[in-house]
Parts: structure tokens; C-alpha cells; sequence
């Protein structure tokens, strides 16, 4: 019996092992064959349309995780596209005699920002300087998408599409009433001046404070008269007509965006072949247009050889928000001591002259970010640094900013955010009421227990001595940040405490006020440090990223992954809110952080 029980349990342990060695094998296999966007060959024929189907995730920075396109519920690979990649296709598309023109076509469901999207858009109007066609024809258009393919010489719909134009939104999720009945209480430090830094508003109001409604209206002003300038612009109409249309008209049928001008034709899919025609495109000799997409062009397009020996612009990625620590992790966090040493790695490369921050951040530790400031310092001390802002670069985003020798921000960037909070969670009345859970303990001193905590909430509420002493600790902060965005930014310091505030401001804003120095994307920045180092006519660009063991790349994606293997959607995006709950839970110390996201 004993032995049977024995050998039963052995011969369970070996199929169990041999299972989960097999899946471990199979997922690597997937994993890897799609961070290197698939095995099929790509041959770039004559004639060639390239079609930008936005089918592929367009990320700020390249994925250092083989497994970061494999989804593990499908087994199925989504490409990533760092956004750098996609702009050097496009740019190489002009002089490529193989590539007749370009097809906007949104066909795929892959995930982009806003802000990317605009540099693709400008990437896009340098394109057809070269002469070459740029076609759209979609099934519907999203306003974001219209807002891209807007840059086409000819956009098409399909005769039974729907077209939205309905302006910004800008949302706020409030927490402070699932709080009450959870009987957990927030205290907030952060000083009196920082009336917009908001980020803690949905733990303590209901609704958005006046402060924080006149910046979020400003923001959305901004980036809406951004949209609709350019698309007006684009189409020859005005921009009093377009908000005419999204007050009126926000979900137009085919017939309605024709008479307003927005598109300039309704035809079926089929009858896009005589369009290709009439810009001269040639058929293969199977009588089919030759059609690549955006992502098999990416995997063709390589760094140019011939300046393989020509000095370098280095550019090292800030993605992800702000924490404390040195392990470099595939979780989307930027760890302050991990990011400085590969900043101070392209410090000591001496064959790197320029340094492109590429910042696309919300914030997040203060300690963090100083640390990564300080590098930042070092770096500008020996050749030049130059910031590009991608969809956010707020809070404790712009404090790794500002020793920068230039700031370039996209005009749809979320940006400043000047201000600090701490923030603490009591829940003694929680623990105890809801879970049945007491403490009790003994100290040597009146301030022993603080900050003790079960479950990321506080067992007691701060004593009026530590509250003075956090909000000295905010204030101190606050101090600190303003006066080293006035020596970065080189301005009078009562001029950056007007503008500070935690006030968020747009891209387009952050130029006029002095927080940035221009607007453009990643190509902008690169010209410029090119510029300042004295190799614009002749650099390479290198990527500076960190490197990560393969076996914890492994398990943290793993880990991510495994919730997408037993949760339905719904779930999964309540799960999103109760992680972002937690994070704001576990927050310690001093924080620089901006919240917001645009929907578009």
C-alpha cells in the first residue's frame, strides 16, 4: 500500500513536470518568435503600397521582454512597434523606389497613443514631400483615426460606415465612496499651493474640485484646438465647424461626412483598385496590388549601414511610472537606481555625443526621481541632453526633465504637474470591522509604530507631531522641485512657482510658459542633440537598454499574463481599477504623480 501510494505520487510528479516543462519550451518558442515579429520572410516588391494598418502596438520604447507579444491565454503573438521604428520606416518609405505610396487603412486593434499618433502624423506630412500618394479608406472612422488619416490626399469610407466626431473627454474615477463603506480613511499631505496636483482627489472628494476642473477644461481646450486646427488645416474647412459637427452631428452617416467635407468619397473596399490606378500603381503579374503592412516594413527596415563607424546619439527610455529601487523588471515601472545607472551608462560610452531622454512617464516617487535627476546632471556636464516627451511626461516626469540642455513635447503631451503629495491609508476601523482583525503591541517611543500597516492600510491615524512633520517633509520637496526646474529651465523662480501648482498643462501650453522648449517628437529631438554635438551631418543612433535575465523575464511574464488565462474582460478591467487602488495603497513617501489619461 505504502509503496503503491509512493510510486503513484512519483508518476504524478514526472507527468506534472514533464507538462509544465513542455509549456515552459512552448511558450518560450511563441514568446520568442514574436518579439522578433514573426519568422516569415518580407520581400519589398516593386509597386509596393505600404499600408499603415495600425494593427501592430505602437510602444515607446523597445521590448526588452522576448515575451512581451505573447499572449498566453491564445498562445497567439501581437507585435510591438517602438515608435522610433515605425518613424524610420516611414522616412525610409520616401526614398524607397520600391514604395509607390502609402494606404491608411485601420484595420488592426493594436494599441497606440495619442501622442504617437501625432508624430506618425508628422512623419507622415514629411513623407509626402517626397511626392508620393498617401490614400485612407476605412470601414468607420474614430475621431483619433480621422484625426491621422486627415494627412491623406484622398480619404475614403465604405457606404454603410459610421464616422464620429464628438470632441474630448477627459474622465475621473472617485474612490472616497467605496472607501466610506470599506471604513477606510485617507490623509493627505501636500502643500497649500499645490491646488491642482489632483492625483489625490478621488481618495478624499466625490467630484472634482473647482481647481482641478478649470485645468482639466484648459487641457482638453488645448488638445481639442490642436486636433481640430490641424484637421481644419488638412481638409480646408474651419474650426468653428468642425465643434459645429461635434455639438450637432457627433456620429455622422457617410452621406452627412461627404456634405461636410470630411471625406472625399464613399466607396466599397474593392473599388479602392481604381484609386491605386490613378496614382499609376502597377499590378503584379497575378493581377493583385502588392500591399505590405507598416510591421513587415519595420522588420525589413534596418540602421543604415554606411555609418556604422560614425559617432553616436544615444537614446535611453524613461517608460513607465517612477519607483524606488534598482532591479530592472519587465512590470512597466521605471526604477530609479536601474535608470540611472543606464543613463550613467551612456555617459562613460565615449562613443555616444548626445544622450535623447525619451520621457513618457506620470510620475511617481520623489526619491526616485532625484536619483534619476542627479544622473541626468552628470550626463549634461559632458554632452548634451535632450528630453522628448511622449504621451505624459508629468510630475515626477518633468523633474527628470528639467536639467535637460532642450525639452521637445508633443503638442498632445500631458506635461508640468509641478507639485507633491503624501498620501496614508488608515484602516484600523477596516481591519477590524470588516475582516474581525485587531492589533495591539507595545513601543518604546510615541512615534514607534508609524507607518506599521496590514494589507497596505495603516493601523492608526498620524498624531498631530507627524502630520507637522510630513507636511514639512512635502513642503521640503516642493522646494526642491521648483527650485531645480528654475535653474534647468533657466527662469526666475517666481515665474515657475506662477506655473507650478501641480498644475498639468499641455504640450502646445508647455512651449508658451517656458516648460518646454518646442514642439516635435522623437526625430526632433534626435536632430537637435545631433545638432548641439556637431555630427548632424553625419551620426548613428543607439539604443541604450538595460539587460534582464532571461528566466525572470520568464516569470514576471508569466505572472502578468496568468490573469488574462482565468478572467473574463469585465473582470479583468475591475481588476485594473483594484490595482490602481492598491498602487495608490502602497505608495510611500514623498510622491510626484500625475493620473490622467485623454479618451479619445
Amino acid at each position: 500500500m505504502k509503496f503503491s501510494k509512493v510510486f503513484w505520487a512519483a508518476l504524478l510528479a514526472v507527468v506534472a513536470g514533464s507538462v509544465i516543462s513542455g509549456l515552459f519550451w512552448l511558450i518560450t518558442i511563441f514568446g520568442m518568435a514574436g518579439s522578433m515579429g514573426g519568422s516569415k520572410a518580407v520581400a519589398v516588391l516593386p509597386n509596393t503600397i505600404l499600408r499603415v494598418d495600425l494593427a501592430d502596438n505602437i510602444v515607446e520604447s523597445p521590448a526588452i521582454n522576448p515575451f512581451a507579444s505573447m499572449n498566453f491565454s491564445s498562445l497567439q503573438t501581437t507585435r510591438s512597434l517602438p515608435i522610433l521604428k515605425v518613424l524610420r520606416a516611414i522616412e525610409t518609405a520616401a526614398t524607397d523606389e520600391r514604395i509607390k505610396g502609402i494606404y491608411l487603412n485601420f484595420a488592426g486593434g493594436g494599441a497606440v497613443s495619442a501622442a504617437a499618433l501625432e508624430e506618425i502624423r508628422q512623419a507622415l506630412e514629411a513623407f509626402k514631400t517626397s511626392g508620393k500618394f498617401i490614400v485612407a479608406y476605412n470601414d468607420g472612422y474614430s475621431q483619433i483615426g480621422y484625426y491621422l488619416a486627415s494627412v491623406a490626399d484622398k480619404i475614403y469610407l465604405q457606404p454603410e460606415g459610421q464616422f464620429s466626431w464628438m470632441g474630448l473627454a477627459m474622465p475621473t474615477i472617485f474612490y472616497k465612496g467605496a472607501l466610506d463603506k470599506l471604513g477606510l480613511t485617507c490623509e493627505v499631505f501636500r502643500p497649500t499651493v499645490c491646488k491642482y496636483k489632483s492625483a489625490v482627489e478621488p481618495y478624499i472628494l466625490e467630484k472634482m474640485s473647482p481647481a482641478n476642473r478649470k485645468q482639466m477644461e484648459d487641457i482638453v481646450a488645448s488638445m481639442w484646438g490642436t486636433i481640430s486646427s490641424t484637421v481644419a488645416d488638412a481638409r480646408g474647412t474651419t474650426v468653428e465647424a468642425l465643434n459645429k459637427i461635434a455639438n450637432t452631428e457627433p456620429i455622422l452617416f457617410p452621406d452627412q461626412a461627404l456634405k461636410h467635407g470630411l471625406i472625399d468619397g464613399v466607396i466599397y473596399r474593392d473599388q479602392m483598385d481604381e484609386i491605386f490606378a490613378e496614382y499609376g500603381v502597377e499590378k503584379n503579374f497575378l493581377g493583385e496590388y502588392e500591399i505590405l503592412s507598416l510591421g513587415d516594413y519595420c522588420s525589413v527596415v534596418g540602421a543604415d549601414l554606411s555609418k556604422v563607424s560614425a559617432p553616436k546619439v544615444g537614446i535611453v527610455y524613461a517608460d513607465g511610472s517612477i519607483v524606488d529601487g534598482e532591479s530592472e523588471t519587465i512590470d512597466g515601472n521605471i526604477y530609479g537606481t536601474a535608470l540611472a545607472n543606464t543613463i550613467a551608462k551612456a555617459r562613460k560610452d565615449q562613443t555616444i555625443k548626445a544622450v535623447v531622454l525619451r520621457v513618457n512617464s506620470p510620475g511617481g516617487s520623489a526619491l526616485a526621481s532625484d536619483i534619476i535627476w542627479r544622473e541626468v546632471e552628470l550626463l549634461k556636464k559632458e554632452k548634451p541632453v535632450i528630453v522628448s516627451m511622449g504621451a505624459y511626461a508629468a510630475s515626477g516626469g518633468y523633474y527628470i526633465s528639467c536639467p535637460a540642455d532642450a525639452i521637445v513635447a508633443n503638442r498632445l503631451t500631458l506635461t508640468g504637474s509641478i507639485g507633491v503629495f503624501g498620501m496614508m491609508m488608515e484602516g484600523g476601523n477596516m481591519l477590524k470591522n470588516k475582516l474581525g482583525i485587531t492589533v495591539d503591541g507595545v513601543k518604546t517611543n510615541s512615534s514607534s509604530d508609524f507607518g506599521q500597516n496590514i494589507l497596505g492600510v495603516g493601523l492608526r491615524k498620524t498624531t498631530e507631531m507627524e502630520r507637522r512633520l510630513l507636511i514639512a517633509s512635502v513642503d521640503d520637496v516642493y522646494e526642491a522641485f521648483t527650485t531645480k526646474v528654475a535653474a534647468g529651465r533657466n527662469l526666475e523662480l517666481k515665474k515657475v512657482l506662477e506655473i507650478s501648482e501641480g498644475r498639468v498643462w499641455s504640450g502646445a501650453d508647455a512651449v508658451t510658459i517656458g516648460l518646454a522648449d518646442a514642439n516635435g517628437g522623437l526625430k526632433s529631438a534626435i536632430s537637435i542633440a545631433a545638432d548641439k554635438a556637431g555630427i548632424a551631418e553625419n551620426f548613428q543612433i543607439s539604443e541604450v537598454l538595460p539587460e534582464l535575465d532571461p528566466m525572470m523575464q520568464f516569470i514576471q511574464s508569466l505572472s502578468m499574463q496568468a490573469r488574462s488565462l482565468v478572467m473574463s474582460n469585465e473582470q479583468i478591467e475591475l481588476c485594473n481599477h483594484y490595482d490602481q487602488l492598491k498602487n495608490e495603497l502602497n505608495r510611500t513617501g514623498v510622491q510626484m504623480y500625475c493620473p490622467y489619461r485623454m479618451a479619445f
